[in-house]
Parts: C-alpha cells; structure tokens; sequence
C-alpha cells in the first residue's frame, strides 16, 4: 500500500459493515511482519464479534488484547470510529478532547546523499521541515541548510549519533532555526541527553523506545518531551495516558505517524488538542489519497464536518482491498 525510497511494505485495514475502517501500519524496519499482523487481525476480529461495541470500556479491552501494538491501534481506530458513527458523536467526544484544530504538520525530507537533500529541502513548498539526518555528511547538510531562510527546522536522527556526535551536532544546529531534535542517540545513552544539550535552546523528544506509560516513567527525567505514534502504543487510549502525564510533567508533547493513510492518522488528529508539535505527513508521502474527511492544505490540516465514523475510503480503494 506504501512506498519508501528503498522498501515496500503493505498496510493493512480492518472495518466493520465496510463502512468504518481501522488501519495497521507497520515499520519494514521495526515490524511487526505482515504475518504476524495478519495472524493478529483475526484475532481481533473474533474479539470484535463477541465484544459491546457500544461501550466507551471496550477501549481497555483492547488495550489488554494479547496482540502486537500495530494491530492494536487498528482494532482501536475501527471501535472508536464505529462508537463514532453509532452515536453520531464526533470521534474526540467520545474520549473527552477538545476539538482538534491549528494542525500544522512538518514534511519529512529522508535521509540520502547530503546534496540531494539539501536540493529537496530548498525546492519543497513545505514551511515546516523535518530533516533526517544520522549518517555521513551531517555536517555538511546543516551546513548548507544556513542558507535558506522562510524555514523552520526539525531534526530527527533516529538514535545514529554518540553521544560526542551529538553534542557536537547540537552546537551546529543551533546556528539554525531549529525547534527540536528526535532520538539524538540509542536509549543506551539517554541519561547523557540533559547534558548533550548544555545550553542549547533545542527540545529533545524521545521516539524509539516510547511505547507504554511505563516506558514515559522510565525517561521522562532525560527528556523534553515525546513523540507518540498510534502504532506503537497500540492506540488512542494508551497514547492519551502519555501526552496527559506528560502535560501535567511540564514536557513537550508530539504527535506523530507511520507512513500511513488518514484512517491510521485519524486517531492521532483527533487527540491533537494534547499536543504541542505534529508530525502528520504520512498520507503525503503516498500516491494516491484513499480515503475524505482529513484535508491536508500544505502543512495545515483540518478535519471534515461529517467525520463522525471517521475518514471515509473511496469505494475505488475498498473494491481493491477486499481480496
């Protein structure tokens, strides 16, 4: 269903009547495998059929499901968006949020050859960047980056620096309009994070390793602030256990996505009123837009007034998915 510049990975859907939809996006590079997604969305589906649809609690059972987290999250987007549509309440109601609004989301610029990069990066209509970086030529990429102006930046690194790489890189970086850093270093190096950073002025957020509020409790001292994803909390329920902690905690909360259509980021867009920064460009990194009711206007992103039940897939992409 999606594509990267290197690798092919297939997402997958689960509805309820083909009418409401819930997505598993996985990672080619973290999993789960396609196997084991599959293998787990029939699980859920026998759940499903045997569970109250029509009660709020359903979203703690599925949070106790013995399934991984991608397929969690799926199983989660199709109950909140069924509750959704059966009690014509818009999504965000049904989990006590304020309606989600001034979404402005950052585009992701992958890591490749530090001259590519810099020429998509000039080239992209796109006011908010966020630039991967964690192999060679860093330098030199950030480097260049000095010369464009009308940009804010964001700088994920997906854990690729030591610590010494890190405090050196923050030091650059500091020279640019750069509002945070994603996972500077592995979490074998986290409890360095409050030094590396020194005086810098740039938040770091944690990325890899933040799955449970277990896991917040167990960095939240290191960090500035977390980037939650559906697919590796499991779904909306769990995620709002982390922003909510980390808001009363005085921490930075960020959204953010796989790459994914709008009915997995719909989960995300609807607790988008916990969050300080967004990190929503899944959808734009595919081909063909799948599914109404989430509008991207460049970086900034709105909601339908019908989204009660949720995005709503074409019928061109639902004849194809069901095979």
């Amino acid at each position: 269903m999606s594509a990267g510049s290197a690798e092919f990975k297939k997402n997958f859907f689960i509805s309820i009547d083909d009418v409401v939809f819930g997505e598993a996006a996985g990672s080619v590079f973290y999993g789960p495998g396609e196997d084991e997604i599959l293998s787990d969305l029939e699980k859920a589906r026998y759940f499903l059929e045997r569970v109250d649809l029509n009660s709020v609690g359903i979203f703690e059972k599925i949070e106790k499901l013995n399934i991984n987290r991608v397929s969690k999250a799926a199983v989660s987007g199709v109950a909140l968006n069924y509750i959704s549509r059966i009690k014509s309440v818009y999504p965000w109601q049904i989990m006590h949020l304020d309606e989600p609004s001034r979404i402005r989301t950052s585009f992701t610029i992958s890591l490749d050859d530090p001259d590519e990069m810099y020429a998509q990066i000039k080239a992209s209509p796109y006011p908010l960047i966020k630039v991967k970086l964690g192999g060679d030529g860093d330098e030199h990429l950030v480097e260049k980056l000095t010369n464009i102006s009308g940009k804010l930046f964001r700088v994920d690194a997906n854990g690729g620096w030591t610590p010494e790489t890190a405090e050196k890189m923050v030091h650059y970086l500091d020279r640019l309009d750069v509002e945070l850093v994603e996972q500077p270093t592995g979490l074998d190096y986290i409890n360095e994070w409050k030094y590396i950073k020194g005086r810098s002025k740039i938040n770091f957020i944690i990325d890899e390793g933040l799955h449970t509020i277990d896991d917040y409790r167990q960095y939240s001292d290191y960090i500035d602030g977390v980037n939650i994803k559906m697919a590796k909390t499991g779904g909306i329920l769990p995620a709002i256990k982390i922003a909510e902690q980390a808001r009363r905690d005085k921490l930075k909360v960020m959204l953010g996505c796989m790459v994914e259509s709008s009915v997995a980021l719909s989960q995300a867009v609807y607790m988008a009123s916990l969050a300080k920064y967004y990190d929503f460009d899944g959808p734009l990194l595919l081909k063909d837009r799948i599914a109404d009711g989430i509008d991207f206007n460049l970086e900034k992103i709105s909601v339908d007034e019908d989204i009660i039940g949720g995005p709503r897939v074409k019928k061109e992409f639902l004849d194809v998915a069901n095979y």
